[in-house]
């Protein structure tokens, strides 16, 4: 299957590319105490909903770097349209090699550590745009319960027990790195829910528009099993969560 296709079809009516909901990202720039003129770097900013609505919110600025031409396009109209253009500044890149041209008071990566090749290695990447004191954010799933089968561990979506850690296991991984962990916003089932069951609806109305085309077939049988092996599986087993993190 064409992952950034696919991505585009079953993400098309989210904002929020992680299972997070608008209100738990307010809590979020709330947590951390985001001032007025503040600089953020987001790493795979997705469609920028961060750093609109914190520009919007808390009169930051920022520069979102994502693959995506799909959904940097959402993001500068999303910026548009919360009147924040002047604020935020979205760049088509690998966000696995940016660095910023200036050290910022935030520096970002919300659920997309793959491009540090897991969380140690894009703590060590976004340390290089963070300025001394500054906050790293990270988003990252954990195991919220014992997987009780090799089966349990591949329906979520990873190849081994260990691709996840558990929570403790993240807190011991950051203090390992040295940094405190100063805040944190889970997601909890809802917010599990509003990501995951949204794609279904979006899976269903594209098959329905687009009934012949060469994905179809993928998407049918992943609208008939999905459903069945997130409720079973995913949404008991894993969580997510965005780790506030501070050098020590």
């Amino acid at each position: 299957m064409d992952l950034s296709r696919s991505f585009t079809i079953r993400e098309s009516s989210h904002r929020i590319l992680n299972p997070f909901t608008a209100d738990k990202l307010a809590t979020l720039g709330a947590a951390i105490g985001l001032r007025a003129g503040a600089s953020v770097l987001d790493l795979c900013c997705g469609k920028g909903e961060m750093l609109a609505t914190w520009a919007r919110d808390h009169g930051i600025a920022g520069t979102g770097v994502d693959i995506s031409t799909v959904f940097l396009t959402a993001a500068r109209k999303r910026a548009a349209e919360l009147g924040v253009a002047d604020q935020v500044a979205f760049v088509h890149g690998d966000a696995a090699t940016h660095v910023a041209a200036e050290p910022v008071d935030v520096a970002a990566c919300i659920g997309a550590t793959w491009i540090g090749q897991g969380a140690a290695g894009t703590v060590a990447l976004l340390e290089r745009s963070l300025r001394p004191g500054g906050v790293m954010l990270i988003g990252e799933p954990f195991w919220r319960a014992e997987p009780p089968s090799q089966e349990a561990v591949e329906a979520c979506r990873v190849r081994s027990r260990d691709d996840y850690k558990t929570l403790p296991g993240l807190f011991e991984c950051f203090h390992g790195l040295g940094y405190d962990v100063v805040e944190m916003v889970l997601a909890d089932e809802d917010s599990w829910d509003r990501y995951r069951a949204a794609q279904w609806l979006n899976i269903r109305t594209w098959l329905d528009a687009n009934p012949g085309d060469e994905l179809a077939p993928e998407f049918r049988a992943e609208l008939a099993a999905e459903p069945l092996r997130y409720v079973r599986y995913e949404r008991p087993l894993v969580g997510w969560g965005v780790f506030a993190l501070m050098k020590r």
